[in-house]
């Protein structure tokens, strides 16, 4: 497939081979882009920054809505293509591209909502007779730097807000999944996207991340990934307004009175999806000591009917990481866990990308499976005495996106939801639960902002204070 630059679908000698993670196949190519291209969709998307600021509201919403339909008419395609080059199981890829198709509603939806207030500027001493009032304007060029782990609905989440608000937008996917990103950016243009407004940049960010981040012509960031890299964004953007959903370590707590069965069976969903790569995965699971054998006795055969294997077979529970690399990092983080005290209750093995879905108990919380961003197939058993000790352990951590607890206690849940350092709390469920309407980011090293559509046009406007005198 071609990268999208200037209104046109450009090729380059230099290619990128886009594999599929469960046997490495080559599915298809991409452009390796230049800093040369990067400038020419900057040059543009300026052009289109100001094209998209003139359109009225309701073209903004009419096109994204269009887009939408056209979406909703591929899902199935969509969902493959996310599945065959990421990796998650079948089912799960078509469920993301639905996803997508509401994000992408409900973005439209926005595009008619732009308000501003009046302030009653009355209410300070002189300012008698003023008449007050905000207006929300775009910020102009908007840089959207998604990741690997969902390749179409996080892209949505970026670029349906920053069209919704009137901005232009340059999409740079994760190197290992640039497919899904294309075919939107197809379905964009299809739908009446400006060619000016929209550029799809594909290439590695180690080599065009920095001259993408950093141009002064660039006013918005938004960025979905790891924490060191969101770090090297931000030192790199100067004075630019940034997004940053980084990484994660979540805590699910099982209080005693919890119902062991419903969070087995929500710390199989949560821990385990799409091979346990999502920011918001369940990895630290602390259970109260009187129920902590019991639990472990109730969650291991539900994790070991968790099937794997290739992801495009509908039986399959869980596909391959993205990369083979990945699944041994996870393999070595465990075994330098068994070694310094904790045990493989079940799975632990690994062919290839796939690894078994696995459980550890007696986990330290100064282990690194615990203290650091797993992101695999592995959840982490820690016991504790008391609520007070769980959120200490939960706090315990520079991360803070997700959090959760199970319990019947009301008491019990205020004071983890009041304590706990996360900017997503769950109070009986796992840890992985977002609705793409809701506000959505984390706190500490988890990164700073909010998506979710109408908090994501908040991100990407600025606010234009006006005084009629």
């Amino acid at each position: 497939m071609k990268m999208f630059i200037n209104g046109e679908w450009v090729d380059r000698d230099s290619k990128i081979d886009v594999l599929n993670p469960f046997d490495g196949s080559v599915i298809d190519t991409v452009p390796r882009a230049s800093v040369e291209d990067v400038k020419a969709a900057i040059a543009t998307a300026v052009k289109g920054s100001e094209i998209m600021a003139a359109m009225p509201a309701h073209e903004r919403y009419k096109i994204l809505h269009r887009a939408s339909e056209l979406m909703a008419e591929r899902v199935q395609d969509l969902g493959r293509t996310i599945s065959t080059e990421e990796g998650k199981v079948i089912g799960e890829g078509v469920g993301e591209a639905g996803r997508a198709v509401e994000t992408m509603t409900m973005s439209a939806e926005e595009a008619k909502r732009l308000y501003g207030e009046t302030i009653p500027l009355d209410g300070s001493t002189g300012a008698e007779g003023k008449f007050g009032f905000t207006l929300r304007i775009p910020c102009g060029v908007v840089v959207a730097i998604t990741p690997f782990n969902f390749p179409l609905n996080l892209v949505c989440h970026k670029v349906g807000p920053a069209l919704a608000s009137g901005n232009a937008v340059i999409v740079k996917p994760a190197t290992d999944t640039p497919l899904s990103a294309i075919k939107l950016t197809e379905i964009l243009v299809e739908a009446g996207v400006p060619c000016e407004a929209i550029q799809c940049l594909t290439g590695s960010g180690s080599e065009i991340g920095d001259v993408l981040s950093g141009d002064p012509l660039v006013r918005k960031i938004s960025f979905t990934g790891s924490r060191d890299v969101g770090e090297q964004i931000c030192r790199n953007a100067g004075l630019k307004k940034v997004t940053m959903e980084l990484g994660a370590n979540s805590p699910l707590v099982v209080m005693a009175d919890a119902d062991l069965e419903k969070v087995a069976s929500a710390t199989a969903v949560t821990g385990f999806a799409n091979a346990g790569q999502v920011c918001i995965s369940t990895q630290r699971v602390l259970v109260d000591q009187e129920v902590y054998g019991d639990f472990i006795e109730v969650l291991t055969p539900k994790v070991e009917a968790l099937s794997v294997g290739n992801q495009l077979d509908e039986s399959v529970s869980v596909g391959p990481m993205v990369r083979e690399q990945d699944a041994v990092r996870v393999g070595s983080w465990i075994e330098e866990a068994i070694q310094d005290g904790a045990r493989i209750v079940t799975g632990g093995g690994r062919e290839g990308s796939l690894h078994e879905p696995t459980i550890v108990a007696d986990v330290d919380p100064g282990m690194r499976i615990s203290c650091d961003e797993l992101f695999g197939p592995a959840v982490g058993l820690t016991r504790f005495e008391h609520i007070d000790e769980a959120i200490t352990v939960a706090n315990n951590t520079n991360y803070g996106l997700s959090a959760a607890i199970f319990t019947e206690n009301l008491s019990d849940a205020m004071k983890f939801v009041r304590g706990v350092h996360s900017g997503n709390i769950n109070v009986n469920w796992g840890t992985q639960w977002r609705a793409d309407l809701m506000p959505y980011g984390g706190l500490k090293d988890s990164g700073m902002g909010k998506e979710g559509p109408k908090y994501a046009i908040e991100e990407m406007t600025e606010l234009k204070m006006v005084v009629i005198h």
